[in-house]
């Protein structure tokens, strides 16, 4: 496949060009789609440092040049009665190839702006056009890949809904474009757009489409709904609009082929917002249907934690210097918290109360506080508990090199990440910390339940302590909680090393799992059967049918039977639907099994009709195929098979019988 990457800032190959997660999460990701065999590009903005690019890289010219005006439809409420600007632009692209991996960089006067942060401040709304930079750069990504690569496969990931709803758009209805969308951030779920802008800009690019059909339908009679609205911002969750706003991920959920997720958490949350103030409202909104409707295109493709963490080997830090180095006394218990300076979505108001309640109770405990911030931190509390207790806490906000970062990791007993609103999807920061021992202390959000540090602490699997979700601003119940779990966590390091053992141990396992092989992997296995499902829609010529039963081999060999069947009926092949018939038969209750790549079979049946328990079954190899015998009639007109094949991957099957 071709797998074309899209983000207007991706810099993740560069330190000196990084400014997001997204950055590196797109890179990772397609250095492994490229040792899989894939070819990759990525398309991105030269963000005002095409100087810096061209003197540290192999830069060329591409032969491209697209001149036009950019309508901007202005909300005159917002933008002080201005309702419509018109902005000449004349995008050029350069491109490198770093590591098997084609960089287009789009640029022209808008994706030259703020080179320093890349994304536009949110103060700029209102009073400066530069804050429609991500809109150009969507404008200009569509525009070059419908000229530069017309008439390619290609399968095209794009990043983060606020940043990618016009190119679900403009993909919908191409035979040879598979469109998968990424939701990097809890962003709220209702999060909205000026319609009118958004019309204008698909008509500057030449699409139709119904945007009524996705606005929210409230009785605003109802005085509930009414009190909800006006009490909800302070969740973070839902913010009220206008009935002239568009709800930017209805579209990208309708049109894309596949949305993806980074966490089962995450996806679980953003479809139901279970146990949370919002939950009862998002059940009336449009969006709610349009995800309910489209269920089978979510997957969870994952996050991961880089490779040098993994590398790493946390017992080449000498604590006791690194504590020194800092200030504090290595004798004490010591916990760790970095994360940028976002005061509520990283809880760090309440952090710092609860710090200062903990030394309060035990002064002799150990804080590297790191709220990283290019300006520094500007609320003037967290300097107050620190000079309250110098001797205990390290408070930090500059920049500090990736080694620097896992000495403090490996210097601490415990990580503190008190979180709130949901708005963490994967956090790498606390596997990177649980990777190296640091025993986590964290919210118990449904993004970060993958780390299990919500069980039990005597769950054998136990990973660390948790403390409740907040949607709640200063939050006194989240700082109280989490000082009670910082006085427990002492305790338990103090008093119970097998208990804290078990959890540092739990932790180091429990974080090994997420690598970027396995999140590749996870994203290819959606990738081939969109592939699959492409070719089965759109062949229609000898070379896509001959493409077609290529893909077939390659999804049976993984045994995707469901990408099997579509591409068999589709080239009207009696053999090959009768080479998917053949792998499973049943005669005399005796079941058989016949798959060249497998290597192990368990058969799930139910026997007794007043249980609804499927007992587990293994199958025997019998020469070239699994057998084995029922022990009595199932219940189900349908066998269910778990088969396990020669390179470990684990999927399902299913088969009717009679």
């Amino acid at each position: 496949m071709h797998i074309v990457e899209c983000y207007f800032e991706s810099g993740g190959f560069d330190f000196n060009l990084l400014k997001g997660g997204i950055s590196v999460y797109m890179w990772n990701l397609s250095r492994q789609f490229v040792a899989a065999g894939h070819r990759v590009s990525i398309i991105t903005a030269t963000n005002g440092r095409l100087d810096y690019l061209a003197s540290h890289y192999q830069l060329e010219t591409v032969d491209y040049r697209y001149a036009y005006r950019l309508p901007l439809v202005l909300d005159p409420l917002v933008w002080e009665g201005q309702s419509e600007v018109e902005v000449p632009l004349e995008t050029s692209v350069y491109k490198m190839t770093l590591e098997g991996i084609d960089v287009y960089f789009l640029d022209n006067e808008m994706l030259r702006l703020y080179p320093d942060t890349c994304y536009p401040p949110y103060q700029s709304k209102g009073s400066d056009i530069g804050f429609y930079k991500p809109l150009a750069f969507q404008v200009d990504c569509i525009k070059f890949i419908q000229k530069h690569f017309a008439g390619q496969p290609l399968l095209i990931h794009a990043h983060e809904p606020y940043y990618q709803y016009l190119m679900p758009f403009a993909f919908r209805d191409d035979p040879d474009r598979i469109m998968v969308s990424t939701v990097q951030s809890n962003m709220p779920v209702n999060k909205k757009v000026y319609k009118p802008k958004v019309a204008r800009l698909l008509a500057l690019l030449g699409i139709e489409a119904d945007l009524d059909q996705f606005d929210d339908r409230l009785d605003r009679s109802d005085p509930l709904l009414r009190c909800m609205e006006q009490h909800l911002p302070a969740s973070h969750l839902y913010y009220p609009y206008r009935d002239d706003y568009l709800n930017l991920l209805a579209p990208i959920v309708a049109y894309s082929d596949y949305v993806d997720f980074l966490s089962p958490g995450q996806l679980r949350f953003y479809t139901s917002f279970a146990d949370t103030p919002f939950e009862q409202l998002f059940g009336q909104l449009a969006i709610a249907k349009v995800l309910a409707e489209h269920r089978s295109k979510l997957f969870v493709g994952w996050c991961a934690i880089s490779d040098s963490w993994h590398q790493f080997d946390p017992a080449s830090v000498a604590r006791d210097d690194v504590l020194r180095g800092l200030g504090l006394d290595p004798a004490n218990p010591t916990f760790y918290h970095n994360a940028r300076y976002a005061v509520e979505h990283k809880g760090q108001v309440e952090l710092m109360r609860a710090i200062e309640q903990a030394l309060e109770r035990d002064p002799k405990l150990n804080f590297i506080v790191r709220c990283i911030s290019g300006t520094g931190i500007d609320n003037p509390y967290f300097h107050q508990v620190k000079a309250r207790f110098p001797a205990s806490i390290h408070l930090d906000w500059s920049m500090v090199s990736e080694q620097t970062l896992m000495q403090y990791a490996s210097a601490a007993d415990f990580s503190l990440f008190p979180s709130k609103f949901e708005m963490d999807t994967f956090l790498i920061a606390q596997g990177e910390s649980m990777l190296c021992g640091a025993v986590p202390i964290a919210t118990a959000q449904e993004g970060t339940s993958h780390f299990e540090h919500a069980l039990p602490v005597t769950h054998p699997r136990a990973t660390g302590l948790a403390v409740n979700r907040s949607f709640a601003e200063d939050d006194p119940l989240l700082a109280q909680a989490l000082a009670e779990r910082i006085i427990e966590a002492a305790a338990l390091y103090r008093h119970d090393q097998p208990c804290y053992r078990k959890l540092v141990r739990n932790a180091r396992a429990v974080a090994s799992q997420f690598t970027w092989e396995m999140a590749a992997r996870a994203h290819l296995d959606v990738f081939e059967r969109a592939e699959a499902e492409r070719l089965a829609r759109h062949a229609d010529t000898e070379a896509p049918a001959a493409r077609a039963a290529q893909q077939f081999e390659q999804a049976y060999a993984r045994a995707d039977f469901e990408a099997c069947a579509a591409l068999a009926g589709h080239l009207d092949a009696p053999a090959l639907s009768e080479r998917l018939a053949r792998r499973f038969s049943v005669a005399s209750n005796t079941v058989s099994y016949r798959h060249e790549q497998v290597r192990g079979v368990e058969l799930f049946a139910r026997f007794d009709a007043g249980v609804d328990r499927f007992e587990c079954v293994p199958m025997q190899a019998n020469g070239a195929q699994f057998e084995v015998a029922l022990p009595q009639q199932p219940v189900e007109r349908e066998l269910y098979f778990r088969l396990t094949l020669a390179n470990g991957r684990v999927c399902w099957d299913r088969s009717g019988h009679a």
